[in-house]
């Protein structure tokens, strides 16, 4: 089975920037301590809206995203996420071709 990937686009209100790229990383870090990661995820940042950030991560199975997005690190940090957010969009895609 191929691997799924977790996806997400945040907006963050401007000025908020560094605040949210702080909160995300105790996010990450949070959660590669509490859940077997094979791979860190991954935030990138627009360069041409510098307060659109895009984040993605690998995971083994549907059954491993459900526990990432239930676990108490992921529920504990993404609500003082959301209060810096303008919007988010989070998706969950199949992988189809990995070079």
């Amino acid at each position: 089975m191929p691997a799924v990937w977790t996806h997400g686009t945040w907006t963050v209100q401007p000025g908020r920037e560094d605040e949210f790229v702080a909160l995300w990383e105790r996010l990450a870090e949070a959660v590669m301590a509490e859940l077997e990661v094979s791979e860190p995820p991954t935030l990138l940042r627009d360069r041409d809206r510098p307060n659109v950030f895009v984040s993605f991560g690998p995971w083994p199975d549907d059954e491993a995203v459900e526990r990432f997005r239930s676990s108490e690190a992921f529920r504990s940090n993404v609500d003082d996420l959301r209060q810096l957010l303008e919007s988010f969009e989070p998706r969950t895609m199949d992988e189809v071709w990995r070079g």
